[in-house]
């Protein structure tokens, strides 16, 4: 029996992704990650060679790296941070594979089959994981629930009744209805049944422990900085140490090598999520998601003392943009007047990847497809996504490719003149902050408007410094250039980082990488509390 190691009733310093602080020290950060501590898995610091190298160890990565092994490959993983603890340990956990209104645009952009493909491969995903629950005796708070997309709007019924029938037309067991569990009232929802949700991190660190068994090397606060690829693909760690591989999966979420400019056709956004523990008899029985109202999704999950833990997850932004604070307050306030009486407890905030064209890129990264593999752009459903594409991933590397396999091609073209809207508008935007950023003056006219627990972009010797101050009055000096593309980062107050608004790059106030596709640390840089700033 694998079983990860539940610590419900410690209270740990309240953390965001990757260990960065969050505002508040009575609320904590993820859930999953509270509950789940897990092992630690050692940093590389020697050279290996190994038949697949896959770097990232979330839900992508440890299923192919798991598929691989199974299938008697030599497997390492190579992980920035700890296991399952960036975007996977900060999901809110639904596997479903209906995924808001997906099923109506592929039956129109793609066809019924490139529907049914989809339906299919997500479905089988989520099979695919009960099937390892079961085989591996994973204690992982599993449950069977069903998940509805649903509208409030009446003028968007009809939108939503095609959308139940293009998903039942690709295979799913989808209905569209007018009442659910949910303590207000709906114009219309797609109901899908028989879809499940489960704590993720207790899932994977007890993959990651059967991988460890079958004999795959992990490794953790390795940050991959380097990658060759020839007849063989050579990965270099930030401290020097290499691993030779037959193959290399790219499973960081935002690819952190990139020779295809698959960033060209993906966009990152950040949600928050807030958490408050429910009385039984209270839970709405079932997975909720609306577009509206920059999007609410709902769910429950297993809490102590037989109560249930309510998530709630909306307010989807560009990183880098707006007052988190306030998107925080909205969500809690929207929380608190739908089911009212409740205490948030928790409260954290993930970040997803849209492909233009709305279905994720996984499969071989050109030019490098010979070797080099990727998995990205899973829109918000990384779980299902992320188990499709191990299954995937792995079919290809040991020749045994599954049927949607050019449905997720990351080098399909047919789709191009169809993504051509979304790609103007993406590259719009990124534009306006390649060239818009270095127009405006500082973000503060002195440094001594910089208050404790905050922080500016202020220009000094020339140059765009992010400077945050701490709770000790000390400045923290970094550039604001991301060391990614160089689009100028904002600071992010609630969750004490820097964050690039082009590519969602994040860093904390050091300047270090918390998440990429970013590599390298912000440059460090000598600002001093009694020189003057320039205009």
């Amino acid at each position: 029996m694998f079983r990860a190691r539940a610590e419900g009733t410690h209270r740990p310093p309240v953390r965001g992704d990757s260990g960065l602080m969050t505002e508040k020290a009575d609320i904590r950060g993820s859930y999953w990650i509270d509950t789940a501590p897990g092992e630690t898995y050692p940093p590389l610091d020697t050279d290996v060679t190994v038949d697949v190298a896959v770097v990232g160890a979330g839900i992508a990565g440890l299923s192919t790296a798991w598929e691989l092994a199974r299938a008697g490959r030599g497997v390492a993983v190579l992980e920035a941070d700890r296991v399952a603890a960036g975007v996977t340990g900060h999901t809110t956990a639904k596997l479903s594979a209906q995924h808001t209104l997906i099923y109506d645009r592929l039956r129109r952009t793609r066809g019924p089959e490139a529907a049914h493909l989809y339906a299919r491969s997500q479905t089988e995903a989520i099979e695919h994981a009960a099937a390892l629950v079961d085989e591996l005796g994973i204690d992982c708070d599993w449950e069977r629930r069903s998940a509805f997309t649903y509208i409030r709007d009446e003028r968007r019924a009809a939108e939503f009744r095609a959308e139940a029938e293009a998903a039942r037309g690709a295979g799913l067991d989808a209905e569209f209805v007018t009442e659910t569990g949910l303590p207000y009232s709906v114009a219309g929802a797609v109901r899908v049944a028989h879809q499940a949700q489960f704590h993720p991190r207790k899932y994977l660190l007890a993959l990651a422990e059967d991988l460890r068994a079958r004999g795959a090397l992990i490794h953790e606060r390795t940050r991959v900085v380097g990658l060759e690829t020839g007849d063989a693909c050579r990965l270099t760690a930030e401290t020097g140490a290499r691993v030779t591989a037959g193959a290399v999966v790219i499973a960081t979420h935002y690819p952190v090598f990139d020779r295809a400019l698959l960033f060209t056709r993906l966009s990152p956004r950040r949600e928050l999520v807030v958490a408050a523990p429910l009385a039984a008899d209270r839970d709405p029985d079932g997975m909720y998601i609306t577009p509206e109202e920059d999007t609410r999704s709902v769910r429950t999950a297993p809490y102590e003392d037989g109560r249930r833990l309510l998530i709630v997850t909306g307010e989807h932004f560009t990183p880098g943009t707006g007052d988190t604070d306030k998107r925080f307050a909205r969500l809690t306030d929207w929380a608190e007047e739908h089911f009212p009486d409740i205490t948030p407890t928790y409260r954290w905030a993930t970040q997803d990847n849209d492909s233009t064209d709305t279905v994720p890129l996984v499969g071989p990264l050109p030019p490098m497809s010979r070797h080099a593999y990727v998995a990205t752009g899973f829109g918000g459903w990384g779980l299902s996504g992320g188990i499709m594409a191990g299954r995937l991933l792995a079919g290809l590397i040991v020749g045994d490719r599954p049927p949607w396999a050019e449905l997720y091609d990351p080098r399909r073209l047919r789709s191009v003149l169809r993504e051509a809207p979304a790609f103007l508008r993406h590259q719009a935007k990124v534009a306006r902050h390649f060239v818009g950023d270095r127009i405006p003056p500082s973000h503060a006219d002195s440094l001594a408007d910089i208050a404790p627990g905050t922080g500016a972009v202020v220009r000094h010797g020339g140059q765009r410094c992010a400077v945050y101050r701490d709770e000790d009055g000390r400045l923290h000096s970094v550039s604001a250039r991301c060391t990614h593309m160089g689009c100028l980062v904002a600071f992010n107050a609630a969750e004490r980082a820097w964050e690039c608004p082009c590519h969602g790059s994040r860093f904390d106030t050091d300047g270090r990488v918390v998440q990429g596709p970013a590599t390298h640390a912000l440059e460090q840089r000598d600002v001093h509390e009694e020189e003057p700033l320039e205009d």
